[in-house]
Formats: structure tokens, C-alpha cells, sequence
């Protein structure tokens, strides 16, 4: 059974109308339902987003410092590319970095089982308790210590 909703039948359109429907101020008009529902999305796709690029950060730092003999320039690209990606988030939303100090811990976690199966170290090669703390891997002067190996 087709929905009669514009919000089922074309996305896109329906976007723009909103838009169109908030610039306009016909806020009577307007698919609440809906339009709440995106907006809580909205704030679901920064959290996953950050996360997401916390564990790929720290895969690739403890790949980084376990296996000193594999170091690569994309090892270290993808470093910084996440890097760069997470700063910007916390620019863009401040109040995210509670959020992101909070799921740090269950990053780490995720991120040593990806490393080991990446690196084929075993799993108790890398410590039960993060290496790094959370303000390190978004201070970029951390970064550019640990990748051009100077003491951190």
C-alpha cells in the first residue's frame, strides 16, 4: 500500500518543500511528524559519525605503534584524515566532545579487536586500557609527535 505522505513517495521533494514551508513561514502546513523524526536523525548520524571515526582513528594508531616495521604513509594519511574529520565534527557541535570522552573507552575496546584481526597480533598484545587518552587523539600536536616518532 503507497503512502499518500510526499515524505514516502520523494524524499527529496519533500526536503525542499519543508525548506520552502520553514522559509515562508507557513508553519501550518509543515509535516511535524516527520520533520522531528530527521532532525533527531540529524543528531544520530554526528554521534555514529564520530564514533565510527574514533575506532577507525585507533586502529590505526595502535596499528601505528605495535607494528612499527608495517608503518605506512596511508597508515598515517588515515591518521590524519580522521583526525581532521573528528575536529571538525567538535567544531561544528561542540557539545558532542562529552559524548565523545564518554564513548572512548568502548572505542578502544572495538578498535583493538579491529587491529588485531588486521594486524594478527593477538588481541592481549595491546593493553586492556587505552594507550592514549581521549584529549591526545584530538590534540593535532600529539598526532605529529607520535607519527614523526618523537617522544609523546
Amino acid at each position: 500500500m503507497k503512502s499518500n505522505h510526499l515524505y514516502d513517495r520523494d524524499y527529496c521533494l519533500w526536503l525542499e518543500t519543508t525548506a520552502k514551508l520553514l522559509r515562508d513561514r507557513k508553519l501550518d502546513l509543515l509535516d511535524f511528524e516527520h520533520l522531528i523524526e530527521e532532525i533527531e536523525d540529524i543528531g544520530k548520524d554526528k554521534r555514529r559519525e564520530l564514533k565510527n571515526r574514533s575506532i577507525v582513528l585507533l586502529i590505526h594508531l595502535l596499528k601505528y605503534q605495535y607494528q612499527p616495521e608495517r608503518r605506512s604513509s596511508s597508515w598515517v594519511s588515515t591518521i590524519w584524515e580522521q583526525y581532521y574529520q573528528i575536529e571538525s565534527l567538535l567544531e561544528d557541535s561542540p557539545s558532542l566532545k562529552p559524548y565523545y570522552l564518554e564513548i572512548f573507552s568502548d572505542c578502544y575496546s572495538k578498535a583493538v579487536r579491529a587491529a588485531s584481526t588486521e594486524t594478527k597480533l593477538s588481541v592481549k598484545a595491546f593493553p586492556s586500557e587505552s594507550p592514549f587518552f581521549p584529549e591526545n587523539t584530538i590534540d593535532p600536536d600529539f598526532i605529529f609527535a607520535l607519527v614523526n616518532q618523537e617522544e609523546v
